[in-house]
Formats: structure tokens, C-alpha cells, sequence
């Protein structure tokens, strides 16, 4: 069955109110909407926790640093409610835009540290907006835990980090990329990618899997990076943006893989940015 669509907070406040008053625990997934199996896997990983779902859907404004990227942004309400239909979701929260930015909103959530480098060097004010709207919504839902993909790696510590900061009652739950058959990272700029361009696009998983698999056999990892970086432009990417090793748990760059690391990259395909992470 359909869940409900919600776009206004009092409403949104009172569903919840109801499900607190019953002792009932409850998750949100926040998401921008085109919605694949990657957001569902959040969405499924959320009904096994706790008693009611929420799954947000707002493409936020405040962290598209390029016009033309949110514009271009697919927004497809419609087939995502029917998606959802297939698991077990109380309500859709798709907001007005100014049940989340009022008039005159003047109000800026900054995270420092892990927010800086890699997407945050190419995306200047990016990870301000992931903050500011994601505090926004967890403030909103009043939800006990939030789900997020591995995928946006950096936004997962970025958003454990201003949980923890901030002392925002919630679990932040990071749950595991879903790729497709060939190894790509299933994301909605997928959609994006002409018929030649999504041929080329597992180069970028591939080209991580051998780094991390020549790390993890004693190979300089300066070495290792510049071979990969070669291998996606090889594959017929356009530019590398970054390919680089950090600590998994604050993102300070590495030069060896001497404790639990991950490697982080995001390329251009055309006008699509594509971005993906392994563990090392």
C-alpha cells in the first residue's frame, strides 16, 4: 500500500506525536528522491529496526554549489512512492520548500574536520547544506534513528560528527553500498549516463578494487593511487577529482594503510560526477 505523502510540519508533528504516545520507536530515511535499490536497502534496514518508517524526500537547494547539478537533479515523486509501496513505510515527508527554509532564513549548520578535502574542496558550501538540512529533518521527525549509505562516505562521518556535537538524540546507522552486477555504486546521477558512459562507469569500483588489493599487499601506496587514477582515465573518464586513502573514522589523509582506512575517489563522466568508497 501507498504511504501517506506529508508536506506540512504540523502534520508531520502530529503522526509522530501518536506513535511516541503508543511507545513506539521510530527511523527516518532522508533521501532526495529517484529513488533505487540503494535507497531501499536503507529503507528495508530501518523497518527491521524500529516500529514506524518515515522516508524523506526533498532535493535541497543549499547543497548544489552548481546550478545547472540542481536543476538537472531527477525528481520523479510519483515512481518513488510507488517504489516504497513494497516495504513497509508509515509516511513520505516530501515538504513544501518552506516548511524548511521559512522566509528569512538565516541559519547555517557548519562541520568542520571531516567536511574538509575531498568533496568539500570541490563542492565549496556543499556539506554546510547536508548539515544544516539534515539537522533540520532529524529535528523534524523527531526520529530515534537515521539511516544513510556508505556510498556518500564522507557525509556519513559529517553527519556522525554534528550528531555527536550537537547532542542530537539520534542513532545515525551506516549501512553498506549496494552496486549493481558490474560493481558500479548504485546512485541517482546514474540516470544521468548515456548507454556509452554506463559501459564505462565500473572502471571506477575496478580501479579501487586493485588499489586497495595492491595496499593491502605492501605496494607504496602513492604508487597504488597513481595507477588507479590511470586506469579510470584509461577507461574513458574525463577528469579525476580525487583518489585518495584516509582514516575511516576522520578522514585525515594517509600515507599507509596502518589502521582501518578507506579509499575515496570522485570522477567526471561527461557533465556526471560519480563518487565511490572501499574499506581498506
Amino acid at each position: 500500500m501507498t504511504a501517506p505523502i506529508i508536506r506540512k510540519l504540523p502534520a508531520l508533528r502530529a503522526e509522530v506525536s501518536r506513535w511516541r504516545r503508543a511507545g513506539e520507536s521510530v527511523a527516518v530515511v532522508p533521501t532526495m528522491g529517484a529513488l533505487h535499490a540503494g535507497h531501499l536497502s536503507l529503507v528495508e534496514a530501518a523497518g527491521r529496526e524500529c516500529d514506524r518508517v518515515i522516508v524523506t524526500i526533498f532535493v535541497n537547494p543549499r547543497q548544489f554549489n552548481n546550478p545547472d547539478d540542481l536543476a538537472s537533479y531527477p525528481r520523479t515523486e510519483d515512481e518513488d512512492a510507488r517504489k516504497l509501496a513494497d516495504y513497509r513505510v508509515d509516511l513520505i515527508y516530501a515538504p513544501d520548500a518552506d516548511q524548511v527554509y521559512r522566509p528569512g532564513f538565516s541559519t547555517n549548520v557548519s562541520v568542520s574536520g571531516v567536511s574538509e578535502g575531498l568533496c568539500g574542496a570541490h563542492r565549496p558550501g556543499h556539506f554546510d547544506g547536508v548539515a544544516t538540512v539534515v539537522t533540520k529533518l532529524f529535528l523534524q521527525t523527531q526520529a530515534d534513528k537515521a539511516f544513510f549509505g556508505e556510498k556518500d562516505y564522507q557525509q556519513l562521518q559529517v553527519v556522525k560528527r554534528l550528531v555527536s556535537d550537537l547532542d542530537i538524540p539520534i542513532q545515525v546507522v551506516g549501512c553498506p553500498t549496494v552496486r549493481d552486477g558490474d560493481g558500479l555504486a548504485l546512485s541517482s546521477r546514474n540516470l544521468l549516463l548515456s548507454a556509452g558512459q554506463r559501459a564505462i562507469a565500473p572502471a571506477i569500483h575496478a580501479a579501487l578494487t586493485e588499489a586497495r588489493d595492491a595496499i593491502r599487499a605492501g605496494a607504496d601506496v602513492t604508487a597504488a593511487l597513481e595507477d588507479a587514477r590511470r586506469r579510470i582515465l584509461d577507461a574513458g573518464f574525463d577528469s579525476v577529482e580525487y583518489l585518495e586513502l584516509r582514516d575511516a573514522a576522520d578522514l585525515k589523509p594517509l600515507a599507509a594503510a596502518d589502521r582501518p582506512a578507506r579509499l575515496l575517489v570522485a570522477a567526471m563522466l561527461g557533465s556526471v560526477r560519480l563518487i565511490d568508497n572501499i574499506a581498506v
